[in-house]
C-alpha cells in the first residue's frame, strides 16, 4: 500500500471512531439526564402489608388520594398485602429489586418482627424514602375501671405484674405490647411478667369494652373514638406533650404522670431494595410538597396526626438507631431474636 493511502485508510478510521465515540458519549448523557429527572412511566402500586382500615391501609390511601387530587403523582393504586405482622408484604416488594415503581407504607413493625425472628427481611433490606407522620399510643381502660390514672394502674401492676391484663392488635413483641412495656417498664413494673393478650382480627376494643380484658394498649386515633362516645377512659398517651383537638386534648401524657417516657408510632415509605437515587429524590420531593397543601393538614388533624418529615438518608440514620434501641429493651425483657 502506498503511503497515500495508508493516509486515506487511517483517516476514514480516524472519523468512524470519533462518529463512534459521538454517539457513546450522547448515550451515556442521555442516561444520565433520564437518570437525574426521573419520573414515573406507569402506575406507582402502593402497597399496605396489612388488611383494610388499619394504619398502613389509612395512610397509603390517604397519601394516594391526596397526591392525585392535587396532581402531584397522578396514579398511585393502593394494594393490600396482609400476613405475618407485615412480614408477607415485605417479602412480596423485596421479590421487586430495582422497581422504581413500587412503595410501602411502613412504621415501628419493621423493626420489631425481624427482631423477634418473624421475617427475614427488616428496614436494611429496602430503600428508605421518607418519614412522614408522627402517631402516638393510648392506653385505655373501660369506663367502670378502678383505674383512673396510668398511676394507678403502675401501682397495681408494681405489686403484682399480672394484676391487669394488657390487650393488644399486635403479637408478643410488637408495637402494642413493647410500648405498653417501655412505659410501664419507666416506671418500676417488672415487665417480664406482664399478662398480655393478642387480639385476634383486630378485636381489642371489642375485647375491653366486653371487659374481657383490663387495658388496652392501642393508638389515639381508635381511643379518641371510644372516648368521646364516653365508652372509655384514657389514662395516657405516648406524645412528649399534651395533642391539640377536641376530645385528645384531654388525654394526660405520660410525662406529667411521672413516667419519663415517651413512644412515637412514626409512619413513612420505603420501596424495594436497588432503586435508583434519582426516584428516591422524586418520591420524596414529591411527599414533602404534599404535606405543604391544605388538603393534607385538614385529613392530617382529623386523624390526630403530627407531621414528621425525614428525608432519605435522615430517615435512614433515624430507622438504624431506633433498632438498636428496640434491640436492647427486646433482649431485656427476653423477646428478642436468639
Amino acid at each position: 500500500m502506498t503511503k497515500r493511502g495508508r493516509c486515506y485508510g487511517f483517516t476514514i478510521l480516524l472519523v468512524f471512531a470519533l462518529i463512534l465515540g459521538g454517539c457513546g458519549g450522547n448515550t451515556a448523557s442521555n442516561k444520565a439526564a433520564n437518570e437525574k429527572d426521573f419520573k414515573p412511566s406507569k402506575a406507582i402500586e402502593v402497597v399496605a402489608p396489612a388488611g383494610a382500615g388499619g394504619g398502613w391501609d389509612t395512610t397509603a390511601r390517604t397519601i394516594s388520594k391526596i397526591m392525585g387530587e392535587e396532581k402531584l403523582i397522578e396514579k398511585m393504586a393502593v394494594v393490600n398485602k396482609p400476613g405475618g405482622g407485615g412480614a408477607s408484604g415485605w417479602s412480596y416488594v423485596h421479590r421487586k429489586k430495582g422497581d422504581n415503581h413500587t412503595l410501602f407504607v411502613t412504621s415501628p413493625p419493621i423493626l420489631f418482627v425481624p427482631l423477634n425472628g418473624q421475617s427475614q427481611y427488616g428496614h436494611n433490606d429496602f430503600t428508605p424514602i421518607a418519614s412522614v407522620i408522627a402517631d402516638y399510643g393510648a392506653f385505655v381502660v373501660h369506663k367502670d375501671s378502678p383505674y383512673q390514672s396510668m398511676t394507678d394502674l403502675v401501682d397495681a401492676l408494681k405489686k403484682d405484674p399480672k394484676a391487669a391484663s394488657i390487650v393488644g392488635t399486635s403479637s408478643p413483641g410488637s408495637m402494642d405490647h413493647m410500648q405498653f412495656v417501655s412505659a410501664v417498664q419507666k416506671a418500676g413494673v417488672d415487665a417480664k411478667k406482664l399478662k398480655y393478650i393478642t387480639a385476634q382480627d383486630g378485636a381489642g376494643m371489642s375485647m375491653l369494652l366486653g371487659k374481657k380484658a383490663d387495658v388496652y394498649s392501642t393508638g389515639v386515633g381508635e381511643a379518641a373514638e371510644q372516648a368521646r362516645a364516653g365508652k372509655v377512659r384514657v389514662l395516657a398517651i405516648t406524645a412528649p406533650e399534651r395533642m391539640k383537638g377536641d376530645t385528645v386534648k384531654d388525654f394526660p401524657t405520660l410525662k406529667e404522670q411521672g413516667i419519663d417516657d415517651e413512644f412515637t408510632v412514626w409512619r413513612g415509605f420505603m420501596g424495594p431494595p436497588g432503586m435508583s437515587k434519582s426516584a428516591v429524590k422524586y418520591y420524596e420531593e414529591k411527599i414533602k410538597e404534599m404535606m405543604e397543601k391544605d388538603s393534607w393538614k385538614s385529613i392530617r388533624d382529623s386523624y390526630g396526626w403530627t407531621d414528621n418529615f425525614m428525608g432519605h438518608q435522615e430517615f435512614k440514620d433515624y430507622l438504624d438507631t431506633q433498632y438498636k434501641e428496640m434491640k436492647a429493651l427486646l433482649d431485656e425483657i427476653g423477646l428478642g431474636d436468639k
